[in-house]
């Protein structure tokens, strides 16, 4: 599996697939592009514009 992460292009957040977010309800091995585009930034709660790192 490849190892991919996503930063909040606006407070740094980082995302990562293998890990998930279960705190917002994101189950680990999600990837970035299945979370609703409803879902916003844990942190700030900015929409979903994040870069692939």
């Amino acid at each position: 599996m490849e190892k991919k992460k996503y930063e909040c292009e606006q407070c740094g957040y980082i995302y990562e697939p293998a890990v998930g977010n279960l705190n917002i309800d994101i189950a680990p091995k999600i990837t970035f592009e299945y979370i609703p585009e409803h879902w916003v930034c844990p942190i700030y709660g900015f929409e979903k514009m994040f870069l692939f790192l």
